[in-house]
């Protein structure tokens, strides 16, 4: 009896979480950089001076 197919399985299986747990955080701070950009974009947009006119 061989168990080949079983050790590949976990290798495989062993390689995609670690490649599951090296994205995600990069996605994660990638999506919070964007977000916090864009706050601040709104932010400044919200703080420029209007004019008024009569």
């Amino acid at each position: 009896m061989t168990y080949l197919n079983y050790v590949i399985g976990a290798y495989a299986v062993f390689a995609v979480v670690m490649l599951w747990d090296l994205l995600v955080p990069h996605l994660q701070i990638r999506r919070e950089l964007r977000a916090a950009r864009m706050r601040k974009a709104r932010e400044a947009k919200r703080a420029e001076p209007v004019e008024l006119s009569r």
